[in-house]
């Protein structure tokens, strides 16, 4: 029951905070604050009622339109909500857990909690990004930057934390980290160090290889950064994993472009150039978040391993 209710809470949070995030999605770009004015229509700028603002609902019962102007209002404002919504409702549900198992020692539960805690503001971050990249192609520093201070501070706060209680049956890490010191060191903050200067310098050889050959960027800067957010968040073996999720989803949108031919008739090869990178590297970070350990097991089983 505690288990259940909680995630019903927390969805209704993640709503909340999906709507929040819409708000930074919208102002930003135009370099506004996200305090002041109160929550308008973008084309009419007449000031909402306190019931066209409840997340989905009001989009819903509105008809994706404002009922002044009649202006159309994007579908991206329900989906962001109720993507905020879901994975923290799954957060949540899979921290909650703990709270039903009989004999969980108080350190579980902490280190459970704190997992889950920590998952709902790497998703609202990516789902942030993910909103910004796909609509302007923009992955702001203000984001980025602190996103991977954050997560780099949690990850050497979880590695204290098992340095003090290896031998405790904690699992706040995406890396499966083994029991003893030595241990932890080999397969834990290694990993994580190296992924925190691989990845993104394997993103900035392709930016300066593509550079070279065609004399125009090929990666973004703020696709290096995402990269070393996802990095210090994930560790190696999560983050290798999104990294080739989002290159997977992104050379899939590439070929639909290309295979989708003008009014001419002819492919528009400028198409690849609209594809934003950042947005399947988040959709990876998420699903690597939430089911990295599933799917690396079954494509280690698969492969033989």
């Amino acid at each position: 029951m505690i288990q259940i209710a909680g995630t019903l809470l927390f969805a209704l949070i993640g709503l909340a905070f999906g709507s929040f995030l819409n708000v930074c999605a919208s102002r930003w770009p135009e370099d506004e604050s996200v305090v002041k004015p109160r929550s308008h229509c973008r084309s009419c700028n007449r000031q909402l009622a306190w019931w066209e603002n409840i997340p989905v609902l009001s989009w819903l019962a509105l008809r994706g339109r404002c009922r002044s102007c009649r202006a159309v209002i994007g579908v991206r404002y329900p989906l962001a909500e109720a993507a905020v919504a879901a994975t923290w409702a799954l957060a949540a549900w899979n921290g909650m857990s703990v709270l039903d198992s009989p004999g969980a020692e108080w350190l579980q539960i902490v280190d459970a909690l704190g997992f889950a805690a920590t998952q709902m503001v790497f998703c609202w971050l990516l789902i942030l990004l993910a909103t910004l990249d796909a609509e302007h192609f923009w992955l702001p520093d203000r984001v980025t930057l602190p996103g991977a201070v954050l997560g780099g501070l949690l990850s050497l706060l979880r590695f204290g934390a098992l340095w003090l209680w290896s031998s405790l049956p904690l699992h706040w890490s995406l890396l499966g980290v083994a029991e003893g010191h030595r241990a932890l060191l080999l397969h834990g903050v290694m990993p994580w160090l190296i992924s925190m200067l691989l990845l993104p310098g394997i993103l900035l050889l392709i930016r300066w290889g593509y550079g070279a050959w065609r004399g125009q960027e090929g990666v973004g800067l703020g696709d290096i950064k995402l990269m070393l957010l996802l990095s210090a968040w994930m560790g190696l073996s999560h983050a290798l994993l999104a990294f080739f999720l989002g290159i997977s989803f992104g050379a899939i949108a590439a070929i639909v472009l290309l295979l989708r031919p003008r009014s001419g008739g002819s492919l528009h090869s400028k198409r690849l150039s609209k594809i934003p990178l950042g947005t399947f590297l988040c959709i990876g970070g998420i699903l690597s978040a939430f089911w990295g350990r599933e799917i690396l097991t079954a494509y280690l089983r698969f492969s033989g391993f």
